[in-house]
């Protein structure tokens, strides 16, 4: 009987990383019973990630991720089962413009991921030239896709290079602060790549796409808030885990894992945890220093993967000392040159914040694209001029900000390129020889903190037969270390 059918559980689960996904791996191992007792070591002082909760000028903000996809069900359900379900809010207002050719336009409708389904939907953001390129899809032959394709190179060669670098460059680099010419089609935009597999028109594709998600009457907000801010969520997910009897610890850096006959063995700097299952839940680059030694070919192709560093710039001003234009803000194509890729109007986009102090309003500016090194490497002040400097162009604020704080992630987004779902597969091929260990986070299913929930369940779900094989396997030590295909 699998151990979520008890509810009872059995053994001792070590989940490595305490972002949301080895916070919300926690929950659900004591949710679910698939574990009697659960420990998460997390490296640094605090949870969460890139979630974080701060405050400016006396207000508090989210000064990492501030929203959560709500058409996808795993992170609201997250917030939901832990407390706080009476503090989501969507976004005060939606509208976005574009900052692009010398002026702030309006995030055109009807496309997917900035490719649309006919011409008229990019008027207004396209050059004619481009809107005419558009309308040559339908007559080129199919373009092959293969087993995955680049973004960027598919879109460009069927509706052209303007297409891609106005308004998919800017909307992919949102997420993934990636190169759209090298993102992995398949891994970061799967309903396009199913679309190109099946049509031979890529504006085509997308209508049936828009065709099927009207039939499927997709309703409410497409984002959601929290009150308080995205940070406030791994915080009510370590209240929980400590509801549930689970342990938390801060400042534990993990050092190495080591096979033993009834299962793992975790080591710190300061001692050896025994158990019978392991979760990590730590970006790419940590999780191959973990698994060296019990799994090289995974560490191996976990070493490949490789991360994009930003930083956001948090402004506050006197609200009666700026005019800013309508909506929530903007995003901004590389190909026009500017230094931000994108500004947040967080008092207008989140009723909390505007609520805290109506005579503040708060602006985030992010920088920081993959590949680009350079501009990280400027201290704040500098950042803040940078900042400053692109909103008077871009918005005419002239104003002088009350406060500002600036935060860097470094290495904070992982790169999906083409490939990149052979890759994970294979990760978890040689993971999968490792009775009672499992990974799960930003760097294999989507980076986004619904699918870091998801990627996380899937991995409880796992484990829930890896425990009790381990419970069975411990009667044959020379089995357990040897006859399952380790490496």
């Amino acid at each position: 009987m699998r151990a979520t059918d008890t509810g009872t559980g059995s053994g001792h689960a070590v989940v490595i990383g305490g972002g949301i996904a080895g916070l919300a791996a926690a929950h659900r191992l004591l949710a679910s019973g698939t574990a009697a007792r659960v420990t998460l070591l997390e490296a640094s002082d605090r949870l969460g990630g890139k979630l974080r909760a701060g405050e400016i000028a006396g207000v508090r903000v989210d000064l990492g991720a501030e929203s959560m996809l709500a058409r996808r069900p795993e992170a609201v359900a997250l917030a939901r089962e832990t407390g706080l379900a009476d503090r989501l809010q969507p976004p005060a207002t939606a509208t976005a413009a574009l900052w692009t050719r010398g002026a702030l336009r309006p995030m055109p409708k009807g496309h997917v991921m900035g490719v649309p389904g006919d011409a008229f939907a990019l008027a207004g953001v396209l050059s004619e030239e481009g809107l005419r390129r558009i309308e040559e899809d339908r007559g080129l032959p199919p373009t092959e896709v293969g087993d995955d394709v680049a973004v960027g190179a598919y879109v460009a060669a069927r509706l052209g290079r303007e297409v891609v670098d106005r308004l998919v460059e800017p909307l992919l680099g949102g997420v993934y602060a990636g190169d759209a010419y090298r993102i992995s089609m398949r891994s970061a935009v799967p309903q396009l790549f199913a679309a190109a597999r099946t049509h031979t028109s890529l504006t085509e594709g997308v209508r049936d796409i828009q065709a099927r998600a009207a039939h499927h009457q997709q309703t409410g907000p497409v984002f959601m808030g929290i009150d308080g801010g995205i940070g406030q969520l791994p915080l009510a997910v370590a209240d929980a885990v400590r509801a549930r009897g689970g342990e938390i610890r801060t400042g534990t850096a993990v050092t190495g894992l080591r096979r033993t006959p009834q299962g793992w063995q975790v080591v710190t700097g300061e001692e050896t945890i025994d158990a019978e299952a392991v979760v990590v839940a730590v970006p790419a680059y940590a999780a191959a220093a973990l698994l060296g030694v019990e799994a090289p070919a995974a560490a191996a192709e976990l070493a490949t993967v490789e991360y994009a560093s930003m930083a956001l710039t948090t402004l506050a001003y006197r609200r009666d000392e700026i005019d800013l234009p309508e909506g929530s803000g903007f995003l901004v194509p590389p190909v026009d040159g500017h230094t931000i890729k994108a500004s947040t109007f967080a008092s207008r986009k989140w009723g909390w914040i505007d609520r805290q102090d109506p005579g503040l309003l708060v602006l985030r500016t992010s920088v920081g694209r993959y590949g680009e090194t350079k501009i990280l490497e400027r201290d704040d002040a500098e950042l803040v001029e940078v900042s400053r400097h692109d909103l008077r162009e871009a918005t005419g604020l002239t104003a002088t900000p009350v406060a500002t704080t600036v935060t860097r992630w470094h290495d904070g987004l992982p790169q999906y390129p083409v490939g990149h779902h052979a890759r994970v597969a294979r990760i978890r091929e040689h993971v999968s020889r490792l009775p009672g260990l499992v990974v799960c986070g930003a760097a294999y299913d989507g980076v986004g903190i619904p699918a870091c929930v998801a990627s996380a369940d899937a991995a409880v779900g796992q484990l829930a037969g890896d425990l009790t094989g381990v419970q069975e396997l411990t009667r044959n030590p020379v089995q357990s270390l040897h006859g399952g295909g380790g490496e």
